[in-house]
């Protein structure tokens, strides 16, 4: 075998060495716990009940249920401050989150502009300013995950 083929050899095997790490990397359990400083931010912002049932929420309630992070917060933004406060399955589903530990956090600005401050704050969601929580979310160590 030439130098050439040798070193494409190699190569390949070093990538599919790298891909099994990968792969095995994914296969570990899900509950196994992250190092200090994990923490996820989630903002939801959709006004859309697939994006909230189906990506969102669901996401957001394992990465809390599977420690995947240290601390997982969800942010309430924007049209999903209308949306959660007239869904009473979001609502359940949030109040099921909170218990298991999600830190729910809504936009005042955002709820009052939809007129659903005190529908939120009856759910035991914190309704604060946000822009600055958020700018420092992202300019810290938090992931920052927005849907």
């Amino acid at each position: 075998m030439s130098k050439r083929h040798l070193s494409y050899a190699v190569g390949s095997v070093a990538i599919g060495a790298c891909a099994w790490a990968i792969l095995a990397r994914a296969a570990e359990p899900a509950s196994v716990a992250q190092p200090n400083g994990s923490r996820l931010a989630v903002v939801w912002s959709s006004g859309d009940p697939d994006v909230a049932h189906r990506v969102c929420l669901m996401y957001t309630h394992a990465a809390v249920k599977n420690r995947w992070f240290n601390e997982v917060r969800l942010i309430v933004w924007g049209p999903s401050a209308r949306l959660l406060a007239g869904d009473k399955d979001l609502q359940a589903k949030i109040k099921e989150m909170m218990k298991d530990g999600v830190n729910v956090q809504a936009c005042i600005v955002c709820a009052d502009s939809y007129g659903v401050t005190e529908a939120l704050r009856s759910l035991g969601i914190e309704v604060n300013a946000m822009g600055r929580p958020l700018t420092d979310f992202l300019k810290s160590d938090y992931k920052v995950l927005t849907f």
